[in-house]
C-alpha cells in the first residue's frame, strides 16, 4: 500500500473535527453564510416518503461514520486489499451525508463537480457540488442543481480524498470522484451492499438505508436553525411539502420551538 498506510491520520483529524456531533454548520463561528448567495433550478420530485423511512439519530450516524472510518484503519493495520476501497467508502457516505445526496446523484459524481463559493472561500474548491443527476420528472432529463458546503469536516474528508486516496487507484484519466479497484465507477448497487454490511454489522435497525443520510441532513440543519428556503433549494425539493416529508426532528427540538412559540402568550422571552 506504500504512502496509504498514512491515510489514517488524515482520516483522524476529519473525525476530531466531527466530535461535536453530525450536522454542525460550517461557518457558524465565522459569521459566514455560504448559502447566502444561493442560486439554483428548481427540482420537481416526485413524493418520495415511505412511512419507514426515517433519519439516523445523531448518536447512530456518528457510529456508522466512525465504524466506516475503523474499517480502513483495520485494512491498512493487516496490509490487506481493500484499504483503498474503504477509503473511498468512508468518504461516499460522509458526502452523501454531508450534501444531502441522493445514490444515483453520488455515483455519479466527477471531481469536476466541485467548484467555489464566493460566500465560503474558506472552503476552496470545494464549496459549491454541482449535482447534474438529479432525480428527473417523467420523460424529462436529470434535473441539476447546486448544493452549498456547510459542513466543514466534510469538505475536509473529500478534498482530502479526493487530492491524497484517489489518485493512488491510477485512473488519472477517468472524470469520476469515485472509482473502482479496477478502475470503474462505483454504482448504486455496490453503494446499498456496503451500506447494508456495515448497518447489519453494527446491529442498526433494518429501516435504515442510504437515503437516511439524505434525511438525516434535511433533519439535522433543521434542528441547527439553518433557514428552511436554503434547504428545500438545497435537496432540490420544488415545494416545500416534500422538504417536510424528511424532516424528523427530535424531541428536545420540537420542545424547544413549542417554548418559543408560547412564550409571548405567558408573557415571557423568546
Amino acid at each position: 500500500m506504500g504512502k496509504a498506510r498514512g491515510a489514517p491520520d488524515a482520516r483522524r483529524r476529519a473525525r476530531r473535527v466531527r466530535a461535536g456531533g453530525p450536522g454542525k454548520r460550517a461557518g457558524s463561528d465565522t459569521g459566514t453564510a455560504p448559502w447566502a448567495d444561493l442560486t439554483t433550478i428548481a427540482h420537481l420530485s416526485e413524493y418520495e416518503g415511505r412511512p419507514e423511512a426515517r433519519p439516523f439519530t445523531r448518536e447512530e450516524l456518528q457510529r456508522f461514520l466512525d465504524y466506516a472510518d475503523d474499517q480502513v484503519e483495520r485494512a491498512v493495520a493487516s496490509k490487506r486489499k481493500g484499504a483503498l476501497a474503504a477509503y473511498r467508502d468512508a468518504t461516499l457516505f460522509k458526502v452523501i451525508y454531508g450534501w444531502g445526496l441522493r445514490r444515483t446523484e453520488t455515483s455519479r459524481l466527477d471531481v469536476a463537480d466541485w467548484g467555489r463559493n464566493p460566500a465560503a472561500l474558506e472552503f476552496g474548491r470545494y464549496g459549491m457540488l454541482h449535482v447534474r443527476y438529479g432525480k428527473a420528472v417523467r420523460g424529462q432529463p436529470p434535473r441539476r442543481r447546486n448544493v452549498p458546503s456547510v459542513m466543514a469536516w466534510a469538505v475536509e474528508a473529500v478534498a482530502d480524498y479526493a487530492e491524497n486516496i484517489r489518485p493512488r487507484f491510477g485512473c488519472g484519466n477517468h472524470p469520476a470522484l469515485w472509482l473502482t479497484e479496477r478502475g470503474g465507477r462505483v454504482r448504486p448497487a455496490e453503494i446499498n451492499s456496503r451500506f447494508t454490511a456495515y448497518r447489519d454489522a453494527l446491529g442498526l435497525p433494518a429501516e435504515l438505508t442510504p437515503h437516511s443520510l439524505r434525511h438525516s441532513w434535511v433533519t439535522h440543519l433543521t434542528e441547527d436553525g439553518v433557514d428552511r428556503r436554503f434547504i428545500q433549494e438545497a435537496a432540490g425539493h420544488r415545494c416545500d411539502t416534500s422538504t417536510a416529508i424528511y424532516t424528523h426532528v427530535s424531541g428536545d427540538f420540537m420542545n424547544t420551538a413549542l417554548r418559543k412559540a408560547l412564550a409571548p402568550a405567558l408573557g415571557q422571552p423568546g
